[in-house]
C-alpha cells in the first residue's frame, strides 16, 4: 500500500488497549480525499512522528490532553505538503509542520501550523531535533535542570531523540554526562558518537552498581523519561538539591496496575524532603511554549555547526506505523522514529 492521489488512508482507534497495543488497537481504513473549501487548505502528509505520548491518547484515563475517541484518526505531528490552499501565507508546494495524525491527507485552517517553505533541507527534522523532542530536551534541562559546569547529569533513554539531545547540551554546558540505554550498541553510540562520559546498559544484571561507579560524585540532574527500575537505581545517588525534569514514564505506559512489591512512596517522599530534591513534571508547549523562538535559534545554530548530532530512524510506509509504534514502546528504536508516509510532489 502506497500513498496515492485517489484515496486517503487513515489509522483509526478501534479499541482502548489493556496493556500493550496490539494489531487490533487501530484499524487501517480508506476514505475519499477531502476537498478544501472556504478558509481551508488540503495537506498531504509526507512524514509522521511516532512518540511515546501517543499511548496515553489511546486511553480514556484522566490526562493532560483529551483522548482519541473510538473511530477517530490517531493523533500525531506531521510534516506535510500543501496541495490546495485558500489561505494567505500558504501556497501549493509549501511544507508545513502540522498535526494531520496518522493519515495521508487532512484539511487545515492554518492555525498552529508552521510554514517550512518549499525546500527545507531536512523536513523531517522539524519532528525531532528542531521540533518537540529537541525542545523538550532544551527547555527541560535548562529551565528545570539548571545544570552548572562540573555537575553530573544522568539521562535515561540516552540515545532517543530527547535523551541524546539532553546529554549533548549537558556537555556543551561543561557537565559530566552519564547516559542510560538498552544494549551495548546504544551505549557505545552515546559515548563514541555523542560524547557522553559514560553510558550504562540498563539490561545488565549489575546495572545499579555500574551506575553508582559511573557517578562517583553523585547525581545533580536526572532527566527522567523512563521510570521503573532505572529511577529506582538513580534515587539513592541523588545529591542534595538535585533536580529532576520529568517529561515521561515510558516503562509504565502499558501498565495495567501498580507494580508488585512493597509500597515505597513514603521512602521516596523522604528522599525528596531530606535532600531537598526538585522534581517537576512538564508538558513542553503548555509550560515553555513561549521559549520556542529562543530554542529554535540556539538549536538551529548548534545543529548547523555540528555541535549537536542527530540520529533519525526512517521507516517507509504508513501501513507500517502501528507495528513501528509498538516497537517504539518496547525500546526497539535507535534514534528518532519517523514514518515516511509519501513522496514529494512537484507543484
Amino acid at each position: 500500500m502506497t500513498q496515492t492521489n485517489k484515496t486517503n488512508r487513515q489509522w483509526v482507534l478501534a479499541e482502548r488497549p489493556k496493556g500493550e497495543p496490539t494489531k487490533d488497537t487501530l484499524n487501517l481504513i480508506e476514505e475519499a480525499i477531502p476537498v478544501a473549501s472556504g478558509n481551508q487548505m488540503l495537506l498531504r502528509t509526507e512524514f509522521l512522528s511516532l512518540d511515546p505520548y501517543m499511548r496515553g491518547r489511546m486511553s480514556d484515563a484522566p490526562s493532560y490532553a483529551v483522548p482519541v475517541e473510538i473511530g477517530e484518526v490517531m493523533v500525531g505531528s506531521t510534516v506535510a505538503q500543501v496541495v490546495d490552499s485558500n489561505i494567505d501565507g500558504f501556497a501549493p508546494g509549501d511544507y508545513v509542520l502540522s498535526f494531520n495524525g496518522w493519515q495521508d491527507y487532512a484539511l487545515s485552517d492554518g492555525k498552529g501550523l508552521t510554514n517550512l517553505g518549499k525546500s527545507p533541507l531536512h523536513p523531517s527534522w522539524a519532528l525531532g531535533i528542531l521540533g518537540m523532542p529537541g525542545f523538550t530536551a532544551w527547555a527541560g534541562l535548562k529551565q528545570i535542570g539548571e545544570p552548572k559546569a562540573g555537575e553530573t547529569i544522568v539521562v535515561a533513554a540516552a540515545t532517543g531523540p530527547v535523551g541524546a539531545t539532553v546529554g549533548q547540551i549537558g556537555k556543551l554546558m561543561g557537565c559530566r554526562v552519564v547516559g542510560i540505554a538498552g544494549g551495548a550498541e546504544k551505549c557505545a553510540y552515546a559515548v563514541d558518537e555523542l560524547g557522553f562520559d559514560a553510558c550504562i546498559d540498563h539490561k545488565a544484571g549489575d546495572f545499579a552498581d555500574q551506575l553508582a561507579k559511573a557517578s562517583p560524585d553523585g547525581i545533580d540532574v536526572y532527566f527522567e523519561s523512563v521510570g521503573g527500575k532505572v529511577f529506582d537505581a538513580v534515587i539513592p545517588l541523588l545529591n542534595p538539591k538535585a533536580r529532576i525534569p520529568l517529561c515521561g514514564l515510558v516503562s509504565q505506559y502499558n501498565a495495567t496496575g501498580l507494580p508488585a512489591g512493597p509500597d515505597r512512596m513514603n521512602w521516596l517522599m523522604g528522599q525528596i524532603l531530606r535532600k531537598k530534591i526538585k522534581l517537576q513534571g512538564f508538558i513542553i508547549f503548555d509550560d515553555f511554549g513561549y521559549l520556542y523562538p529562543d530554542f529554535a535559534k540556539e538549536m538551529g545554530g548548534w545543529v548547523e555547526s555540528g555541535k549537536i548530532k542527530y540520529r533519525e530512524e526512517n521507516i517507509e510506509g504508513l501501513e507500517n506505523a502501528l507495528h513501528a509504534f509498538i516497537g517504539l514502546l518496547n525500546g526497539e528504536n535507535f534514534g528518532k522514529r519517523v514514518i515516511h508516509v509519501g513522496q514529494q510532489i512537484k507543484v
